[in-house]
């Protein structure tokens, strides 16, 4: 009995180091990917073109506060306002600086949803490249070095020149 213990547990052993032997493991480094394809440069200046467009707005509007801000302190300076006018004017200031606030979310909001629009159709080619690459060849396992995620890879395979080929780089 002891035998056929001993003897099932070599037969294990074996079979588990087939497996493993049989896994085939690859890495790429995405971030180093990213900036090789040319579609990834031309977002980018098309990110840099629309951010550029809606700092001019928050730039006209900081401009026109300064202005209104200026007139505002000249004529207080000079008497010609009396208080209520003053608040009102104030009131006014405010308005303009919570607008210009409110303004630069937006900004940050739409860069976002822009920058989602135009990288979401790269990243999916290359993922549905490196999918249909590790399907085809076999790899059981991909990893991207390129995230520090990567502890060991000198049994894997760079399929960096392979992922460039396939998306035309």
């Amino acid at each position: 009995m002891k035998n056929i213990k001993n003897l099932i547990a070599i037969v294990l052993v074996v079979c588990s180091l087939q497996i493993a032997s049989a896994q085939k493991f690859g890495h790429i480094d995405s971030q180093q990917l990213l900036l090789d394809l040319p579609e990834i440069k031309t977002a980018d200046s098309q990110l840099t073109t629309y951010q550029q467009s809606l700092m001019t707005k928050g730039e006209q509007m900081v401009k026109a506060l300064e202005v209104n801000y200026n007139a505002y302190v000249a004529e207080a300076n000079e008497g010609k306002l009396s208080k209520v006018q003053m608040q009102q004017k104030e009131s006014a200031l405010q308005q303009e600086q919570q607008a210009i606030q409110q303004y630069e979310v937006e900004v940050q909001q739409k860069l976002l949803t822009k920058r989602e629009e135009l990288y979401k159709p790269i990243l999916d080619k290359v993922k549905t490249v490196v999918d249909k690459m590790g399907k085809e060849q076999g790899y059981t396992m991909i990893f991207d070095s390129g995230s520090g995620f990567l502890l060991h890879s000198q049994s894997s395979e760079d399929l960096m020149p392979k992922v460039r080929t396939a998306l035309g780089i």
